[in-house]
């Protein structure tokens, strides 16, 4: 409508809803998950699929799609950090175009980790300016954290998801058995996430992971007090992100553990794991945060503990203190002017600080340095 003056707004308001859903034995024949948010007559489904899953489940992808009759389209993907990049989505994008779906009612499906889904999620987002997909994740990392969300995105630059978008999935299907064939180093790398989420936000998850942690990752998940925690973690993390999903606030508690840990990641792609540089950060974080009595040495041994505890070594070889406060740097633009760093204030809560100065994470690297020297445990996992 004008104003009178030559000058008019638009307004308008796109709801969002989708479904995350519990899905064991996707692939039984019997099972419709995958079909039931798009036509199944005359039907074609475009799938990008992790090349690590699909040694184990390609046989039994072809046969669910051939049983309902689906012409489906299976193009694998190397997943990887070292693969979200611009010529992995136009590769796969030329493959969808020649393939190709109806734009509303045959979803792309994305099976894989998180590097796999934020690239599927791009191309959904800008192929013929939005096409629905669903997401399944088949890497701890993607159960609890990548998938549930709605960015995408991929590195650009030299710069870890410079490219991206908002692009809500029209569901997210989770079968917990797929956890079964990961590496262990693997399990490790969605557990870093775990406990971020225990330690920032959710103090009975921290409790949890203390008590069952350790069986549950020795079982991959698949044991009840496993499958307790994962489901504490998704509501922890949608708790966060529900009333936020365009990140409107950038004031985010789920970003503890993604300030000092991009240029870590972003320098040593090839050693370090998403979550392995996460943890990193966080173990950092807890010693400034020690250090700005937001956090007793109790709680700060209570942190330490757990991950020792989990069998997760810390990669302290890679800490450069300048590389951290650069990357801190970086992390003020992308949270407009502001550092906005999440911040422990006892186990299971959060305060957000503006004024890190260099000295803390230059000391903070110091004693975390001299803290894993003492304990003389292993540099790092694999």
């Amino acid at each position: 409508m004008s104003d009178g003056i030559g000058r008019w707004r638009v307004a308008c308001h796109r709801p969002i809803s989708y479904d995350i859903v519990e899905a064991p034995r996707l692939f039984h024949p019997q099972h419709r998950a995958l079909l039931s948010a798009g036509r199944i007559e005359n039907g074609r489904r475009f799938l990008v699929v992790d090349s690590n899953f699909a040694r184990h489940h390609a046989e039994e992808m072809r046969a669910y799609f051939a049983h309902h009759r689906i012409e489906a389209k299976i193009v694998l993907f190397p997943g990887g950090e070292e693969n979200k990049r611009v010529e992995s989505y136009l590769e796969i994008m030329r493959e969808l175009d020649a393939f190709p779906i109806h734009r509303r009612d045959e979803p792309i499906i994305a099976i894989g980790g998180g590097v796999l889904t934020d690239v599927v999620g791009f191309i959904a987002s800008t192929y013929r300016r939005s096409v629905p997909h669903i997401k399944v994740p088949t890497t701890l990392m993607g159960y609890v954290d990548a998938s549930v969300g709605i960015k995408t995105g991929i590195n650009f630059n030299g710069h870890k998801n410079r490219l991206g978008s908002f692009e809500p999935p029209v569901r997210v299907l989770l079968d917990r058995s797929f956890l079964k064939t990961l590496p262990h180093r693997h399990v490790l790398n969605g557990v870093c996430e775990i406990i971020k989420l225990a330690i920032i936000k959710d103090a009975g998850l921290f409790r949890l992971l203390e008590e069952h942690g350790a069986e549950s990752i020795a079982a991959k998940f698949q044991n009840p007090a496993g499958a307790k925690i994962l489901d504490r973690a998704i509501s922890a993390m949608l708790e966060e992100l529900a009333l936020n999903l365009f990140e409107e606030d950038l004031c985010r508690s789920v970003d503890f553990g993604h300030t000092f840990s991009h240029g870590l990641e972003e320098r040593h792609e090839a050693r370090l794991l998403h979550g392995e540089a996460v943890l990193l950060d966080i173990a950092v974080s807890t010693l400034i945060a020690e250090g700005r009595r937001l956090l007793s040495a109790r709680e700060t041994a209570r942190i330490f503990r757990l991950i020792e505890e989990l069998g997760i070594a810390l990669a302290t070889e890679v800490l450069d203190a300048e590389l951290m406060w650069r990357s801190l740097l970086e992390r003020i633009e992308h949270r407009n002017g502001l550092q906005r760093v999440p911040m422990p204030r006892s186990i299971g809560n959060c305060v957000f600080v503006n004024d890190i100065a260099r000295r803390e994470i230059e000391s903070s690297v110091r004693a975390l340095t001299g803290r894993i020297c003492v304990q003389n445990e292993p540099i790092l996992q694999r």
